[in-house]
């Protein structure tokens, strides 16, 4: 979605507001109905770890800020929060945006979750095809596909166990399948075969390129919840992106990514908690948010801002200590 459209007036003052944006944060006020992420049905549930982590980045976040607008000619500026679901993305990104609104900042947050190829449903089953997939040929390539193994492998399939790590000491031959299939579920996650990052990264530039308005998707749960929204961007001046793959290599317009950190049990309970799959406890969902957390961590370099669990401030140095 590339559609052209008129730029902006660069609104005065907004460097000022920047600089004074903190006054008062500490005792600030939070609605219950906060404005959050454009995903169709998604829930936000802010809580007080939630807010004290916000206040604990947005100071670092502003300053960010007014060197990245500052070089902007519109002073615009993208933010990008990212981790695994159960660090509460959508909740901190939330917080930052009302924040920047309550100085005086215009601020929109846009869900990178709206932009797969595929709606929920299809994409893991998506995700699932490709791990049996590339774990079957992996067998054969291994020289260890014969009937027997051929038909134990149909049973895991058939009790949804085939990604259970425990296999891994029982059945020698089953290293083949569940690697080859690992390996290739890791080529698809978080990868132009998942996801549209090229239209994310059309949008982010297009703002920053001082676009008024802007053609949004939103993807809900099913075949019936896909459209686009043009959203009234002109009194905006900070977009901030929350989203797994915020960070990602495939996206060239973020400014200042935010890395939640998180693990991929901490992300399980989270999604437990919200109802977003139902079969959160399988071995399968599990895989996912491992290799999940693998990408977040290998492009952990990158962020401008890193918070841990307990909301302490991280360096790079400290956050791969953090995680062996």
């Amino acid at each position: 979605m590339n559609t052209k459209y008129n730029k902006i007036t660069v609104l005065d003052g907004t460097i000022d507001k920047l600089k004074n944006a903190c006054d008062g944060i500490q005792n600030i006020v939070i609605p219950e109905d906060i404005p959050h992420g454009d995903m169709p049905g998604d829930k936000v549930e802010i809580e007080e770890g939630h807010i004290s982590k916000a206040k604990t980045i947005f100071p670092i976040l502003v300053k960010e800020l007014t060197e990245k607008m500052s070089a902007n000619p519109y002073n615009r500026a993208v933010v990008a929060v990212c981790g695994g679901s159960g660090v509460g993305k959508s909740e901190i990104a939330s917080l930052l945006s009302y924040f920047l609104e309550t100085a005086g900042i215009g601020s929109y947050t846009l869900s990178g979750d709206n932009y797969p190829h595929r709606i929920p449903m299809y994409n893991d089953a998506e995700r699932l095809h490709t791990f049996r997939k590339c774990g079957i040929a992996g067998m054969v390539d291994a020289g260890v596909m014969n009937p027997e193994n051929a038909a134990k492998i149909r049973e895991l399939q058939k009790a949804e166990d085939d990604a259970n790590k425990a296999h891994l000491g029982t059945d020698t031959w089953f290293r083949s399948y569940f690697e080859a299939g690992a390996a290739g579920l890791k080529d698809y996650l978080g990868t132009p075969k998942e996801t549209n990052f090229e239209e994310v990264d059309q949008i982010m530039k297009a703002f920053k390129d001082g676009a008024d308005k802007l053609w949004l998707k939103r993807m809900g749960r099913d075949e019936a919840s896909l459209w686009y929204d043009e959203v009234d961007m002109s009194a905006k001046q900070v977009l901030i992106v929350e989203w797994t793959h915020g960070n990602s290599d495939y996206m060239t317009q973020v400014d200042i990514p935010v890395l939640l950190n998180s693990t991929p049990e901490e992300t399980l309970e989270h999604r437990r908690s919200r109802n977003r799959d139902s079969k959160l406890d399988s071995p399968f969902t599990m895989l996912v948010l491992e290799l999940e957390q693998e990408k977040l961590t290998s492009q952990a370099k990158k962020a401008k801002i890193i918070i841990s669990k307990a909301g302490e401030i991280l360096t790079f140095d400290q956050f791969q200590k953090l995680m062996g």
